[in-house]
């Protein structure tokens, strides 16, 4: 009977990689507290609706990528595919925006796409998610921009690149459709199937498609700009004053309208040159309408996303570094049969004190455990004179220096040399 292996499009990560995701959060979740973020943890299922009438029902994801079953209740549930929209229900649900409160909050976790695997973008993702809501002004996206920014150089991550646009809003946005449709149209002949269907739908998609030709034909479309009303226009210049006195540097891309339907005005990326064509780390933007669109209130929104895999490819990539790697520090050795009682009490001790400690828990000799030893800061060596003075052998791997140390200041002794 052949192995059972991992579906097409996940995989596992191992001990030798997933220090380096806890090192991320880690470092994300330092950069949430000092920019006044708080946690939350979500399901990883919601009700397919929230996705349908949130994301977009003409969006790539709702479309082709969702994971959706009927569960055994009859409700069509979705396996979430990005977090947003369910930030946004859960403020609503939980009346964390009642009566003009904002809240800034914060969550990562696995999210789930049906889409073709490549480097760095698997079906089962993880995500840093930060989302600002309850604010309506320019300095709540530049306060997100600059937050994902933070976080990547806190990481050390360079050769990045910020591209902005603005989308516009309801009011505005029906005047720049119209002339996406009309200048869209006369190269409906060069368009691929795909954005013939969009023009009638949904033309600013075109926008986004990554095939050669729909492209080429993308960048002669009219300019958003010219068609912003002038809420939008303030807005977006306000942005770009904010993000000038950040000392930020930006691209304008009028192209940039990001994959999903619930963005108003601000939309936004950081972008890798070591990732090839799919080389966005981080994107994001405003959402005014998303907690109507989903039978909530008016809560306005800005947030943005990053995904750990693409991270962690640039990350190695430009050989920026983790931290320290995990590791052992102390293995506790029994020269002999009698002595493994003491040497588990020691090492159970030392892991009380918060010492990471390892001893032998298969029988094996003691030349065995000598040499799994060697890869620890210290080893540990109990034996009978030390079981008789009630004390082990304590020596140094890093300079081969040893004492005999009495077993109640062993754990003090270790950590003042760590």
């Amino acid at each position: 009977m052949a192995v059972i292996n991992a579906p097409r499009g996940t995989r596992d990560i191992l001990p030798a990689e997933s220090w380096k995701w806890a090192y991320i959060v880690k470092t994300a979740s330092e950069v949430m507290r000092d920019f006044g973020f708080r946690e939350i943890h979500l399901p990883v299922f919601e009700h397919t609706e929230l996705f349908s009438r949130g994301v977009g029902e003409t969006t790539d994801i709702v479309e082709k990528e969702m994971y959706t079953f009927t569960d055994r209740g009859g409700r069509s549930i979705t396996l979430r595919p990005e977090a947003t929209a369910g930030v946004m229900r859960c403020a609503l649900e939980n009346n964390l925006c009642a009566q003009g409160a904002s809240a800034k909050l914060w969550n990562w976790g696995p999210m789930f796409r049906h889409e073709r695997p490549q480097k760095g973008r698997y079906r089962q993702f993880c995500q840093i998610d930060a989302e600002c809501l309850g604010l309506a002004g320019p300095m709540a996206d530049v306060e997100v921009i600059a937050l994902s920014l933070e976080l990547f150089r806190r990481l050390g991550l360079k050769n990045l690149e910020v591209v902005i646009n603005s989308v516009g809003c309801e009011k505005c946005r029906p005047v720049y459709r119209q002339k996406l449709v009309e200048y869209f149209d006369a190269h409906r002949d060069s368009l691929c199937e795909t954005c013939l269907d969009r023009l009638g739908r949904n033309p600013l998609r075109i926008l986004d498609c990554k095939k050669e030709g729909c492209g080429a034909i993308a960048e002669g479309a009219p300019d958003i700009f010219d068609s912003l009303c002038d809420e939008c226009r303030e807005h977006f210049a306000q942005v770009r004053a904010g993000l000038e006195r950040l000392v930020f540097t930006y691209r304008l891309d009028k192209r940039l309208v990001r994959g999903l339907d619930y963005y108003t005005k601000t939309a936004y990326e950081i972008l890798s040159g070591d990732l090839g064509a799919q080389n966005a780390v981080a994107g994001g933007g405003r959402y005014d309408n998303l907690s109507s669109a989903i039978g909530g209130a008016k809560v306005p929104g800005v947030g943005f996303a990053c995904g750990l895999d693409r991270v962690l490819l640039v990350m190695e990539e430009q050989g920026c570094t983790f931290g320290e790697a995990p590791g052992v520090s102390v293995y506790v050795a029994a020269l002999d049969e009698d002595s493994r009682g003491a040497v588990q009490v020691l090492t159970y001790e030392l892991r009380k004190a918060g010492i990471s400690a390892e001893c032998d828990t298969a029988g094996r000799s003691f030349k065995a455990q000598v040499k799994a030893a060697g890869a620890c800061r210290f080893a540990c060596i109990i034996g009978p004179e030390e079981r008789e003075r009630n004390s082990a052998a304590v020596k140094d791997m890093k300079d081969g220096t040893q004492e005999n140390i009495p077993l109640s200041e062993a754990a003090k002794y270790i950590r003042e040399k760590l």
